[in-house]
């Protein structure tokens, strides 16, 4: 007989087992200049290994959310973790860009097959407002490895080279798969299902596809960000790579406070109204940006970027309860389906955003204004 869940050490893990995207990119982020001299290439080479990234979790979710509801969240699981860890690993021996940006995308690929199961699991426990402060939760927890991750990638290229990144990103998988493989205990109940009519049933539901989207929307624009936060502090601004973390940390910190606030704000105001207020909010972020990128100082850089990082708060949890609301049935297809939209469109436009390379934030601050546009144009339509 299996032991009961302890919904408190449940959420940590499910966090820990989600953090493994995070702590891929942001580990790996302070090493971008050097790894980019090592390779002998340009740095945008290097920093669109972070949107190859993207496409490979994407696609990974694709398959993750089938195996998922077929082996349960807890196998799937340690097949994806497993996979993270051996391709991690082989990335140490990479000599070639192309060698990188192929094991960098099957890496990618398993992470992909991981994280659908953290949703998943919470839609199996969890419904309404109850399903929103979770996912609230799980973001706060897991927003300690962007906070963290920078730092620590920063201390080990301090000391060693950047192929001890991938030595730590390998040994913390396996760590991840001897909790998950000890304390997992399966939430799904098996039924019969055809993975061809549960993704029809998701995309047949068009205000969940709509949620979706701007999920997806919101977490771009984070991740232009996050992608170019290299260039901005350390080559644009010349910041110092050891205080790069406390640059790139800022925003996160934001994030982790506001994400309380919206914790409390969920007991008076709905999920919808949350999502509402933050992308009107990112519009007036963005547009302040677009003005001022030509002659921006570094602190009014930071302050802007953190204030539109951390309004996204008010966007993942809220998003994700509510497109995930009506799939009782199919959690894992639904999540696989929120994640390929979300790294998907996340990957696509920082591919775009990295060719358009200058020596100004201004194609980084139109970025971001079109991706909060694009946003609230696309809740005006979930709202009709």
């Amino acid at each position: 007989m299996k032991k009961p869940i302890n919904h408190i050490y449940f959420i940590i893990l499910l966090a820990i087992l989600s953090a493994v995207a995070p702590v891929a990119v942001d580990t790996y982020i302070p090493s971008i200049p050097t790894m980019a001299h090592d390779f002998n290439v340009g740095i945008e080479q290097i920093e669109l290994t972070l949107s190859i990234f993207l496409i490979g979790f994407a696609i990974g979710q694709i398959f993750g959310g089938v195996l998922s509801d077929n082996l349960g969240r807890r196998k799937s699981s340690l097949i994806g973790l497993l996979g993270f860890s051996f391709f991690s690993f082989l990335i140490i021996f990479s000599t070639h860009i192309y060698e990188l940006w192929a094991y960098r995308f099957i890496e990618a690929f398993f992470g992909g097959l991981i994280v659908v199961n953290a949703s998943a699991a919470v839609r199996d426990l969890f419904h309404g407002k109850q399903a929103a402060k979770v996912f609230a939760l799980i973001g706060t927890i897991r927003s300690i490895a962007p906070l963290l991750a920078p730092a620590l990638g920063a201390l080990i290229i301090h000391f060693y080279s950047w192929k001890a990144i991938f030595v730590f990103l390998t040994l913390y998988s396996l760590i991840v798969t001897f909790f998950v493989y000890k304390d997992f205990n399966e939430t799904f109940t098996y039924t019969k299902t055809n993975a061809i009519e549960s993704y029809k049933v998701i995309f047949r539901n068009t205000k969940a596809m709509k949620m979706m989207l701007v999920l997806a929307f919101g977490f771009s624009g984070m991740f232009v960000f996050i992608a170019k936060s290299s260039y901005i502090y350390i080559e644009h601004f010349s910041v110092p790579t050891e205080l790069f973390p406390f640059y790139f940390g800022s925003g996160i910190v934001v994030l982790m406070l506001l994400i309380r606030v919206n914790l409390k704000l969920l007991e008076i105001h709905s999920a919808f109204s949350l999502i509402q207020y933050a992308i009107i909010f990112q519009l007036i972020v963005a547009v302040i940006f677009v003005y001022l990128s030509q002659d921006i100082s570094l602190y009014a850089t930071l302050f802007l970027a953190s204030l539109y990082i951390g309004s996204n708060a008010f966007i993942y949890g809220n998003c994700t309860a509510l497109a995930l609301e009506s799939f009782s049935k199919n959690a894992g297809v639904a999540s696989s389906v929120i994640g390929v939209i979300q790294f998907g469109i996340g990957a696509l436009i920082s591919s775009v955003v990295v060719m358009f390379h200058a020596n100004s934030l201004t194609p980084i601050a139109i970025s971001i204004f079109l991706i909060a546009l694009s946003s609230f144009f696309m809740l005006r339509s979930y709202k009709r």
